[in-house]
């Protein structure tokens, strides 16, 4: 072994894979935050289903009967009427996804800024630069993760069905992915891929743009130094940007994909993303857009939050360089 590669051999894994290193950094990082904060996006997802216009047509009087519920009456009645464990329902494939999602958000999102676009000589990213990253990395972390977010969501509605006295569809995440796959194919695994990429595009450029832009405009420009004010004040401003660029884009998502489906995997409900946003938007109003953003918000701040203090903590126990 010449002297070079034993010298390589000696090396951290961080720095010899560094790439995979902080794909399971930001893995780990992402399965705390999912644990942590899963019950509102369980809450999140049933408001954005009620009232939703479109179910008229095939005759679901459910839709028409089911009484609308604000979040904090949504949440309570899953435990009254589910069990208290049901707000984790469908947190399997959740964190299937953001393991995927984030950690290829995030290495993607570095790749650029390090390697791609580069940064100034005083340090300095442009925000246009770290606008268009932030938008690559959430379409490319998504469109991987696009199988897992589908089993999610469909999972998430089982127990509503349930109480509507419908079938329930799957017995669990194997089974949901198998059945899915054998009635859609390959194809059906990436249904509502389309709205899905452009949530995630809004997101990241809310959530990786702000969070990366405002942290070292605090340690370039003020007296903050890189600790965990900074990472905390950060994170809460990224949540909240995410949340109003991303309420719009999750509520047509998620209608996209919990609607039926046909043998050939195609919706019954809408024709595409801009099908459903004109349809939200003439049945239901502009508003409707925003349902379920309470909770959203409320989620989203605190898994950015916890997200970002997780993963620049664990990346300074690694030994990797912050964010």
């Amino acid at each position: 072994m010449s002297v070079p590669e034993k010298e390589e051999t000696l090396l951290p894994l961080t720095q010899r894979w560094p790439r995979m290193s902080k794909f399971l950094l930001s893995g780990c990082a992402a399965t705390v935050a999912e644990l942590a904060t899963f019950p509102l996006d369980l809450t999140k997802t049933r408001l954005q289903m009620q009232g939703e216009a479109a179910l008229a047509r095939l005759g679901d009087g459910a839709a028409e009967s089911a009484p609308y519920r604000g979040m904090v009456r949504t949440a309570l009645g899953i435990v009254q009427e589910e069990g208290f464990l049901k707000l984790w329902q469908g947190v399997t494939p959740a964190i299937y996804r953001h393991v995927v999602y984030s950690g290829g958000r995030m290495v993607t999102y570095e790749h650029l800024r390090e390697v791609v676009f580069g940064k100034s000589e005083d340090k300095h990213y442009p925000l246009w630069k770290s606008v268009i990253g932030g938008m690559m990395a959430g379409v490319i972390g998504q469109f991987l993760a696009n199988p897992t977010d589908l089993v999610k969501v469909q999972m998430q509605m089982e127990g509503k069905r349930k109480l509507e006295g419908k079938p329930l569809r799957f017995r669990g995440v194997h089974h949901a992915f198998a059945k899915i796959l054998a009635e859609g194919g390959i194809r059906g695994l990436w249904a509502g891929w389309v709205p899905n990429i452009q949530r995630a595009a809004l997101v990241n450029m809310g959530d990786l743009t702000t969070y990366d832009t405002v942290k070292h405009y605090l340690v370039l420009n003020t007296p903050l130094e890189e600790n965990i004010a900074t990472h905390g004040l950060s994170s809460l401003c990224s949540g909240l940007v995410a949340s109003i660029l991303g309420t719009p884009a999750d509520v047509i998502k998620s209608r996209i994909m919990n609607q039926p489906r046909d043998k050939q995997g195609r919706g019954l409900l809408y024709k595409s993303s801009t099908d459903c946003l004109i349809q939200a938007v003439q049945g239901e109003g502009f508003l409707s857009l925003y349902k379920g953003f309470l909770p959203s918000w409320l989620r989203m701040t605190p898994w950015s939050m916890v997200f970002w203090l997780t993963y620049e903590k664990i990346r300074e126990m690694s030994g990797v360089s912050p964010f």
